[in-house]
């Protein structure tokens, strides 16, 4: 036997051993999840192989560096970087040892990422729901000193003549706001009908909360010309373009290294930050009960988590414009991407038996902050419901429970008699 032979038959390299062992993980992950997978692209390779010791060096130095260099006899400066310095840890546990969820660009550990600081804020609401009003609102000014102060109270409809110097001082930044919110709300639900329903159905709400929140409180005009016809169509209108734009476009997906121009090479880098794929929403709530019952559960969440950002900064007496409100909306945007993307898979897909930990732990994040409200609110809205508001909410309710017992239990018994009849004629 030849010395060629002997090598030949030594049996794979270690190179060939690593590739096999990668082609064997990545089968098993499409087995796991055949919805989420995609296959790697060879030149982004690097940035799916496992960097634990990587990421463990660069944490131990980063904290050498601040337990050495900061001021240790500023204790507030002490306790700010301590919890910077938890929740670092805990993101690195987390991008370690969570599963990927539903999407996959830029990269799957982003994704991890979102889902601890969904814990992280979730940990936070539980910390807060079980301080008092008052240490509550000490703990804001813990992130700001200009904090912890009584907001005044802010009414826009004081003044509801239509004119144009009214509807030019009803335009401020957010307007801004409203649309830019409406765009990623359409993002999220990518679904056009639902996002007029959730539109009107919260300037309803307005209405129905104005004796409680005062910036509730608004003209006629900015309730429909300003808010729903004028910001909220612009925001849904281009975020349903946004959706038709992904929906048509063709995934072709090819390897850096196989495209031939600089041009190309950037384009492929930045649609590394778009979708791998696009799932339309079809939410048909009138196919079966389960779908309806889905279809209502996700317009409250919706509502739920429109409405407690108002609450919250009203009871915590954090102004609108503060950036802790900004991050709050922000944080909430990211949480329900990929959130809305697990219930719609719960909510159509019958041979999906559990929820994503995203929308599992956005619907506790949004609950936990409703009790917050509940526990906090006690003594601050001393003013009863309103009489039209109550049989107002209670005629929709009405409606809703006759249309599914019509159209999920009377309509298809009706539909089988008539059925039957014809067959024994």
């Amino acid at each position: 036997m030849s010395d060629g032979d002997s090598l030949d038959d030594a049996g794979p390299s270690l190179q060939q051993r690593r590739m096999q062992a990668a082609v064997s993980h990545a089968q098993r992950v499409r087995h796991l999840s055949p919805k989420f997978h995609e296959s790697t692209d060879p030149t982004l390779a690097f940035f799916y192989h496992p960097r634990t010791l990587s990421v463990l060096v660069c944490l131990l130095a980063g904290f050498l560096y601040v337990a050495l260099f900061i001021d240790p006899s500023n204790d507030i400066l002490n306790t700010r970087w301590g919890l910077v310095a938890l929740c670092s840890v805990f993101i690195v546990i987390s991008v370690v040892l969570f599963r990927d969820g539903p999407f996959i660009r830029p990269h799957p550990a982003l994704w991890r990422v979102v889902l601890a600081l969904n814990v992280l804020y979730e940990m936070f609401l539980v910390f807060l729901l079980f301080q008092s009003k008052q240490t509550g609102r000490q703990m804001m000014a813990f992130f700001d000193p200009v904090l912890g102060v009584e907001l005044p109270e802010r009414s826009y409809g004081d003044n509801c003549a239509l004119t144009v110097e009214n509807v030019r001082g009803g335009i401020d930044i957010f307007v801004l706001a409203h649309s830019l919110g409406w765009f990623g709300k359409a993002l999220i639900i990518r679904n056009h009908t639902m996002c007029w329903i959730l539109s009107i159905t919260f300037e309803l709400l307005e209405y129905s909360l104005a004796h409680q929140l005062p910036n509730f409180n608004e003209c006629w005009w900015d309730h429909w010309i300003l808010d729903v016809f004028t910001c909220n169509w612009l925001g849904i209108y281009v975020g349903m373009k946004w959706c038709e734009h992904f929906k048509m476009k063709t995934y072709t997906w090819h390897g850096i290294r196989e495209i031939p121009t600089i041009k190309g090479k950037l384009s492929r880098a930045g649609a590394q930050f778009t979708p791998h794929s696009w799932t339309v929403y079809q939410w048909a709530p009138t196919r079966r009960f389960k779908s309806f019952a889905g279809f209502i559960a996700f317009a409250v969440l919706i509502m739920l988590a429109e409405l407690n950002v108002f609450y919250l900064k009203s009871l915590l007496w954090v102004p609108p414009e503060h950036p802790l409100v900004i991050a709050r909306l922000a944080l909430l945007f990211l949480f329900a991407l990929p959130s809305a993307r697990e219930y719609y898979e719960y909510y159509s897909n019958p041979r999906c038996k559990r929820m994503g930990a995203h929308c599992w732990m956005l619907i506790t994040t949004l609950l936990t902050e409703l009790l917050i409200i509940v526990k906090f609110g006690r003594g601050e809205f001393s003013e009863p419901f309103p009489t039209h508001v109550i049989a107002f909410w209670s005629l929709v309710a009405s409606i809703l429970v006759g249309f599914s017992v019509w159209q999920f239990a009377v309509a298809p018994r009706l539909r089988q008699h008539r059925s039957s009849d014809k067959k024994t004629e």
